[in-house]
């Protein structure tokens, strides 16, 4: 069995992914739950202003880091 590599959730985009945002909406989460999208280098930009200007976004991290921390990027 392979392992897929992480691609970038813009849509269309199937470029690999270089970071992590995290987010969450507070009208559906609670306040400690992350949600995730992955993102190239190229949508990283577009997709933290997408979810920024809904007040959604709390981070962005390198995806390195995140699968360091022990995090799953897979649960998008």
């Amino acid at each position: 069995m392979s392992e897929e590599k992480p691609v970038c959730s813009a849509k269309g985009c199937r470029a690999g992914a270089v970071w992590v945002l995290a987010w969450n909406n507070p009208k559906l989460h609670t306040p400690e739950r992350r949600k995730t999208w992955l993102a190239c280098e190229e949508h990283r930009e577009h997709l933290s202003q997408f979810l920024g200007v809904r007040g959604f976004l709390k981070d962005v991290v390198p995806l390195a880091e995140w699968d360091a921390d022990g995090e799953s990027a897979a649960d998008r």
